[in-house]
């Protein structure tokens, strides 16, 4: 994936102006000199605790940063870390060592932050699963009931945090990439208002299903490269008898099938219940040596060689429009004619006095 070029000097201005209203300008080395009033309004001591965590790829446009940080303090949240956003070193977003902080630093907070989200995906987080501190960061998140939202690369951290410790999190939007977006989808907002606010929840997929189906398991997984890399390391859950949930971006049905031949070929297929797919953005792909070789194709072999159902169309991805999915909790999956419905179980949840995310959808951050 390339990068956009390091923004300008006036851009980062602007997002310095963006920190320094919000409070969270703490820590950076270069004092920066706000050119426009703060624009957010502060949410009282009491407010829901966010830390920001930047473990992959770096939040190029400042004034989508901006926008982002102008929206989650609007809505409530008592922002903190968010000069994780101004970072960038290589195509990460800082150096290992900086973006180590941003995870292992969370067991330093007292109390811990109800919500950790995410910035961005890209590459990165993989560097660091060897030095993260999970013998005191998964007793903490799992006492504390915080919530760790992210997806894309955030996946092989929400892997191994729940290989590690049994940690849950959420397949959901990211700082950066949803809440900074100009246009944000208010589908993508009202499910993860509603999801992370409700203790128990479900989702209908209208995507018929033969023959039916009822089972239930653990609920795991997220990017499929991400996955499919994490084979064969500690850093994979071995999960038996869970439902598997997959996306990805970007990947030819061939290169698709050829990670999940890997995942077969490692034992984690055939030991599960279901499969899952969420979007894999295959619409406009074609293959170069047979057109008609497509996601369905490749659901329809894994099905046959595994013997394990697998089912289409959850709406989640690299897309506009997502939902958001608990992950590492307990699910039931019933199909029929119509589609098919996944019932979740306990999860943490966010409480929803002194929220208000319909400024999510707001726009006040510096132009």
């Amino acid at each position: 994936m390339s990068i956009p070029p390091l923004a300008s000097r006036r851009d980062f201005l602007r997002l310095g102006s963006a920190l320094a209203g919000l409070g969270i300008l703490q820590g950076c080395s270069t004092a920066v000199t706000p050119t426009t009033p703060p624009s957010p309004t502060l949410p009282p001591l009491s407010a829901t605790t966010l830390r920001l965590i930047a473990p992959s790829g770096p939040s190029a446009d400042p004034v989508q940063c901006a926008r982002a940080l102008d929206r989650l303090s609007r809505a409530g949240f008592a922002l903190s870390n968010g000069e994780c956003l101004s970072r960038r070193y290589q195509r990460f977003a800082g150096t290992d060592a900086e973006r180590l902080a941003d995870v292992n630093g969370l067991v330093n907070s007292r109390p811990a932050p109800k919500l950790i989200l995410a910035t961005r995906g890209g590459f990165g987080v993989m560097r660091l699963l060897p030095k993260i501190d999970y013998a005191r960061l998964c007793p903490l998140l799992k006492e504390s009931g915080s919530l760790l939202i992210g997806y894309s690369d955030i996946t092989a951290l929400q892997l191994a945090l729940l290989a590690k410790g049994g940690v849950p999190s959420f397949a959901g939007p990211m700082a950066y990439s949803d809440f900074g977006s100009a246009n944000p989808s208010s589908y993508t907002l009202e499910q993860f208002r509603s999801v992370t606010t409700v203790p128990g929840w479900q989702l209908q997929v209208n995507r018929p299903f033969s023959p039916t189906l009822k089972t239930e398991g653990l609920f795991w997984g997220g990017n499929l490269s991400v996955v499919a890399a994490l084979a064969g390391t500690p850093y994979l859950p071995d999960v038996k008898g869970g439902i598997l949930f997959l996306e990805d971006t970007g990947e030819q049905p061939y290169r698709i099938e050829r990670m999940l031949q890997q995942l077969f070929l490692a034992g984690v297929l055939q030991q599960q219940k279901a499969i899952v797919f969420g979007d894999f953005k295959t619409d406009k792909l074609v293959d170069y040596y047979d057109p008609n070789y497509t996601l369905g194709t490749v659901a329809a072999q894994i099905e046959q060689e595994t013997g394990v159902p697998v089912l289409q169309g959850v709406p989640f991805g690299h897309i506009h429009d997502k939902t958001t999915l608990p992950l590492g909790v307990m699910a039931q999956l019933d199909s029929d004619i119509q589609g098919y419905t996944i019932r979740f179980g306990d999860y943490p949840t966010l409480p929803a006095d002194g929220l208000q995310f319909e400024q999510l959808q707001m726009n006040g951050a510096p132009q």
